[in-house]
């Protein structure tokens, strides 16, 4: 069954730090395909934002990550037919390296300077660097 146009859905985005680094990886096959994004996905039924943030890691990246706390939230509906409530949330790494255990959704993941980001980023993305940088947390679009 074709999921439905005006399904709106709630997605967790995580910016990861590294040694000042931050985790990225090029989409593939979704909204967003060929933008540059950080480990997240869509928020399950009964599943906290944390429990979220670390089941999308460790199933895209195969890593653990600590400290997660609150970025922004914002309401995006920048991609045609996609209606997201995005919770931002930031954390620092745990343990692992970095492995494409999804390449069917990414790209190699690598660590950037935020300073020195690749083009173009994800909009969730682009509104993490923002609010990371302004302390700016609501975004309502």
């Amino acid at each position: 069954m074709a999921e439905a146009v005006n399904n709106l859905k709630v997605g967790v985005g995580v910016m990861i730090f590294k040694n000042g680094k931050i985790l990225l990886a090029k989409r593939k096959n979704a909204h967003g395909a060929g933008e540059f994004a950080f480990p997240g996905g869509h928020l399950e039924f009964g599943e906290s934002f944390k429990g979220c943030a670390r089941r999308e890691t460790r199933e895209e990246c195969g890593i653990e990550i600590q400290n997660i706390r609150f970025l922004f939230l914002a309401n995006l509906k920048q991609y045609v037919g996609k209606h997201y409530c995005h919770v931002g949330l930031i954390a620092d790494w745990k343990s692992g390296e970095p492995q494409t255990l999804e390449p069917e959704k990414s790209e190699n993941w690598n660590w950037f300077s935020v300073d020195s980001l690749p083009k173009p980023l994800f909009n969730g993305c682009e509104l993490s660097i923002e609010a990371f940088k302004t302390k700016k947390n609501f975004f309502d679009s």
